[in-house]
């Protein structure tokens, strides 16, 4: 499990950093090429939204070529485009390369809590999930550092080479680390009809666009909230260490009183650190990363555990397809709003995302508690006086909910 969990680890490590390493240097890669602010942020957007079109179709040739070739392929190729993007002549050329990269790389994303729920058993599905997020955090932040903090001395094209460098041997570790797959998927063509009926599924893949929807707001607009140098305002990317060591915890809570609670938890901290951020935003950040991750973690393992096996693929892309979603539409709406009503009104929009995706988490869990329970539901049987008889026949019972699914979302799907 070591083996599995570290190359998993890996691979959401170099994907997460090659995906955002250009954000820290928009402004270079504006001054070299002449562009304004909007025009500059496709350099990040162009990756992200490819990843998020592609997500899904991906997830779903992972259940015909199998998690691991897809895995492998992905990462390998979006690292060596990472090395590519430096030398890009215009930036035209620029942009090809990172929609390239970004369908590359969803290669990651669509196949590996798919892959870990197939190769593990459910008890230790959660901490491996937990490690997988952490590698993403940790990429994410390092992809960011890297560039942010050397672009002065080195130029913005050395500095994402660097970066690239570092994905490079994040995805050889993968290569030769990451063990054959055991339990290869089955071809089933109701897999995304399955992903698509079941009430918690649907419910986690909104979760997901909400939450990452409210944590992309907060730093998309940090920078204009914070003031002080640009290699000051790169450190706040640090806080995505806390968001590495939450998803680790968070798994393996999970895993032990159940997702639905801790799920709850989790977003009652994401909310905590958007009150926080009013007293003091670096602190607020700090709490919300945490949060976050550990919501993330712990959301994402959810869907792994319910989904059944022939449809795992598919429901691990719809909730990344909404994951890249709220990124996308959730951070600029969140950016709008700090536009119009500053950072307060941007942490009520916030604090009312979060309580409709608690409450979505409160009905899901319910939803399954009762499905574990599986509650008689008793008909009544008209006795010869034709008055309801008190006590029905064998017959007459009817299971609510027939389901061997725990409380946490671990058992058999439904």
């Amino acid at each position: 499990m070591n083996r599995l969990t570290t190359s998993i680890a890996a691979s959401g490590f170099a994907c997460f950093a090659l995906l955002y390493t250009p954000q820290p240097v928009m402004p270079q890669i504006a001054a070299e090429y002449g562009l304004g602010p909007s025009a500059a942020s496709l350099a990040l957007s162009a990756a992200t939204l490819a990843l998020a079109v592609v997500v899904v179709p991906i997830a779903m040739l992972s259940e015909r070529l199998g998690r691991r070739p897809v895995i492998v392929v992905s990462v390998l190729v979006a690292a060596v485009l990472g090395l590519l993007l430096p030398f890009a002549p215009n930036y035209e050329v620029f942009l090809a390369l990172r929609v390239l990269q970004g369908v590359a790389a969803a290669g990651v994303p669509a196949a590996s809590m798919a892959y870990l729920a197939d190769e593990l058993e459910k008890k230790s599905l959660g901490a491996a999930v937990g490690a997988m997020i952490a590698g993403n955090s940790l990429g994410g932040m390092t992809g960011r550092l890297v560039t942010g903090m050397t672009t002065d001395w080195l130029g913005w094209r050395h500095s994402v080479l660097l970066a690239g460098a570092f994905g490079l041997v994040a995805a050889l570790v993968v290569v030769f680390l990451l063990p054959k797959q055991h339990h290869r998927p089955k071809r089933a063509p109701s897999g995304m009809r399955a992903a698509l009926r079941d009430p918690v599924l649907l419910s986690l893949y909104v979760v997901a666009v909400l939450l990452v929807g409210a944590f992309i707001s907060f730093y998309n607009v940090a920078g204009f909230q914070l003031s002080g140098p640009a290699w000051l305002e790169t450190l706040v990317f640090l806080f995505y260490g806390f968001g590495s060591t939450a998803a680790a915890v968070a798994g393996r809570l999970a895993d032990r009183y159940g997702r639905g609670r801790v799920l709850l938890l989790c977003i009652g901290v994401l909310a905590l650190g958007a009150l926080a951020s009013l007293v003091w935003v670096p602190l607020g950040l700090a709490i919300v990363t945490a949060g976050f991750f550990a919501s993330h973690t712990t959301a994402s393992g959810w869907v792994a555990a319910r989904a059944p096996s022939h449809a795992r693929g598919q429901a691990s892309g719809l909730y990344l397809a909404g994951f890249y979603l709220g990124s996308s539409v959730g951070g600029t709406s969140g950016a709008t709003s700090y536009e119009e009503w500053g950072w307060g009104g941007l942490v009520l929009v916030v604090l009312g995302w979060l309580a409709l995706a608690a409450m979505l988490a409160q009905n899901s869990s319910a939803r399954v508690t009762r499905e574990s329970t599986g509650a008689m539901v008793v008909l009544p049987r008209r006795g010869s006086s034709g008055l309801p008889s008190t006590m029905p026949t064998d017959t007459e019972r009817v299971s609510a909910g027939t389901s061997t699914t725990t409380a946490n979302g671990s058992g058999p799907p439904s």
